[in-house]
């Protein structure tokens, strides 16, 4: 049986392309810094958020030296802090976002980086990210969560660390 020289066009480009599927997985599983997300958060009671030390009064804590705690809470159709206020953090900071949701699935993602979690009733959502620059990032639910999911967002600002403080002296 002989195979025609473009039916082994055909399947050494199908083999190539397998190849180059299995390596872009390989890498943005493993090389680009990407990690799932794990159940370290914790649970909380969704319906007593309210009661919780820190989700009673969601909004950013700092835990050392430039090291800080977000806590967000997602219900619908709004992020707390968030939609109303942005999320405020200092630049050249390490941040640690815990976010759940009092009603709903939701989703929690901070456009152009690497922050993106599903907020989930009675589940804490925590990860670590760094902001060395200032500026503004949108943050969406990615989640459909009724019928206003569209109008969903939010606004994180990075600060200057110098604003960022006076900024806390005054709240």
């Amino acid at each position: 049986m002989e195979v025609h020289r473009f039916e082994k066009l055909w399947l050494g480009l199908a083999l190539l392309l397998i190849v180059a599927f299995i390596g872009t997985v390989t890498y943005g599983a493993v090389g680009a810094g990407v990690q799932m997300i794990d159940d370290s958060g914790g649970t909380v009671e969704a319906d007593a958020l309210d009661e919780h030390p820190q989700f009673s009064q969601p909004g950013t804590y700092k835990t050392g030296e430039n090291s800080y705690d977000v806590y967000v809470i997602a219900r619908q159709f709004l992020f707390q802090p968030g939609s109303s206020e942005p999320i405020r953090v200092p630049a050249g900071s390490t941040v640690t976002f815990h976010v759940t949701s009092g009603d709903v699935v939701h989703g929690f993602e901070v456009a152009s980086t690497n922050v993106n979690a599903m907020a989930i009733p009675g589940q804490i959502a925590k990860m670590t990210v760094e902001f060395e620059e200032p500026g503004s990032y949108g943050v969406v639910c990615h989640e459909y969560c009724g019928a206003a999911h569209h109008t969903m967002e939010g606004q994180l600002r990075v600060l200057p660390q110098n604003e960022f403080t006076a900024n806390m002296t005054e709240g």
